[in-house]
């Protein structure tokens, strides 16, 4: 039996829609750490917030896919990406060589700077704490500053979040005159700072800013240079499988919407005060 051609040409034009109606209606899964405001934190009701889910929601919102956001400790972030539990990381995470053998990243959606902390009782000379050091091109001066950071911190315990650049970095300039004590979450590492069970830390510099701004913030100052480059690469974006191409092409080109149309600055302003919204391509 035949079909009539126009129940054809009908059932033939439902067939070629499905596509694309299952792919408008595809839901990608985002991990964020929830532990690390102004990036991402959770509230009291235990929905998660920050830059990080602003600019996943944008992003979502411009390709015209759901998304929902999941918690995930930070130490075990990558691996749970590479066995399927989600989709994409946004959660402050910087773009490195090393984490680009694992994974792919998105263009950048922020640039940034690291900052130590360390405890106002021990009396330390804090240094310029507005000047800058790019490890990416460290010189005379920079090796200078180094040097004093590894002086004033010598015999000090330094806590940092396990897995992160901060921990590398800790390692490769300060490794062999402090001890280290790594943490899964920052949450815990500023419980320790603030009882005094270590001397500073190492962490994101609006991070910290959040931190010292809070009551129980108050034991701690801000200590050294701003801190760039190096391990921390050339800025934070989004992790993806390296197999899911498409996705990573439609969030950058996103990305290069909302950087454009300053969507991206002006999330910026909402979360940190200041503009980290990444450079423009010339």
């Amino acid at each position: 039996m035949r079909m009539p051609l126009a129940i054809a040409i009908s059932v033939a034009s439902l067939l070629a829609a499905l596509p694309t109606r299952a792919e408008s209606e595809r839901t990608i899964t985002i991990a964020t750490e929830g532990a690390s405001p102004p990036w991402d934190g959770t509230d009291a009701d235990g929905k998660l917030y920050g830059y990080d889910v602003d600019v996943g929601l944008e992003l979502c919102n411009r390709i015209k896919i759901k998304c929902s956001f999941v918690a995930q400790d930070w130490d075990g972030i990558i691996p749970a990406l590479l066995v399927g539990k989600y989709d994409v990381i946004m959660s402050g995470m910087a773009i490195t060589e090393k984490r680009k053998l694992q994974i792919a990243f998105s263009s950048p959606y922020a640039s940034g700077y690291n900052q130590f902390v360390v405890r106002k009782e021990l009396g330390l000379d804090t240094g310029d704490t507005k000047a800058k050091v790019n490890l990416s091109t460290v010189g005379d001066k920079e090796k200078a500053t180094i040097e004093q950071l590894r002086s004033t911190l010598s015999g000090k315990t330094i806590g940092v979040l396990r897995s992160s650049n901060s921990e590398a970095v800790v390692k490769q300039l300060l490794g062999d005159v402090v001890t280290i004590r790594s943490y899964d979450s920052l949450d815990n590492l500023k419980l320790d700072l603030t009882a005094g069970r270590v001397d500073g830390g190492l962490a994101d510099y609006f991070t910290w800013r959040d931190f010292l701004e809070a009551p129980g913030g108050s034991v701690a100052v801000f200590f050294g240079p701003e801190l760039n480059g190096g391990l921390w690469g050339p800025g934070v974006g989004a992790g993806m499988r390296k197999d899911d191409t498409e996705l990573l092409t439609k969030f950058n080109a996103a990305l290069d919407a909302a950087t454009k149309d300053g969507t991206i600055k002006a999330l910026s302003l909402k979360w940190f005060r200041t503009d980290i919204s990444p450079a423009l391509p010339k």
